[in-house]
């Protein structure tokens, strides 16, 4: 994708290029907000339909982060060192490994009750519960906000 802008009259061709994507405005702007702040020119594609609807996200692929293609290697590597550290706060409380993701759980009943239920309404998908996903003893918990500790999912 190319945009052009005009300054003093001479025009300048930017090509952007697909960073990531990303499910949720919050994680997308603070990605973005973390590549602005290193001078990266970037913006966010789809944001607003994704924001409005966001059963669409899977429909237009989320919230695209879009970065000048000369800039791309350095904005990746920028939001690599941002997932580390991120990683590196959130522990096992079973393994102590870091090697933890957010996934949805197919565990809880609720969980499929709201995907029977949407499929015969054919109505809007009722939010599936998410958990952190040790990659490593296969423990499931979830991190409490205002707590140090975690609570423990029954595997």
């Amino acid at each position: 994708m190319s945009t052009a802008m005009n300054m003093d009259d001479k025009q300048i061709i930017m090509d952007f290029v697909l960073l990531n994507s990303y499910t949720n405005y919050v994680d997308a702007h603070i990605a973005r907000g973390v590549l602005e702040e290193e001078g990266i020119n970037c913006w966010l594609k789809d944001e607003n339909t994704v924001t409005i609807d966001p059963i669409l996200s899977n429909a237009v692929g989320g919230i695209k982060l879009m970065v000048v293609s000369s800039q791309a290697e350095r904005a990746s590597a920028l939001l690599e060192r941002l997932r580390r550290e991120s990683k590196a706060t959130l522990s096992c409380p079973k393994c102590g490994s870091h090697n933890i993701e957010l996934v949805s759980t197919p565990r809880k009943a609720s969980n499929w009750f709201s995907a029977l239920l949407g499929f015969i309404t054919f109505s809007f998908a009722m939010p599936v519960e998410k958990v952190n996903h040790c990659f490593d003893c296969g423990h499931e918990f979830t991190e409490k906000q205002d707590t140090a500790g975690a609570e423990e999912i029954n595997n």
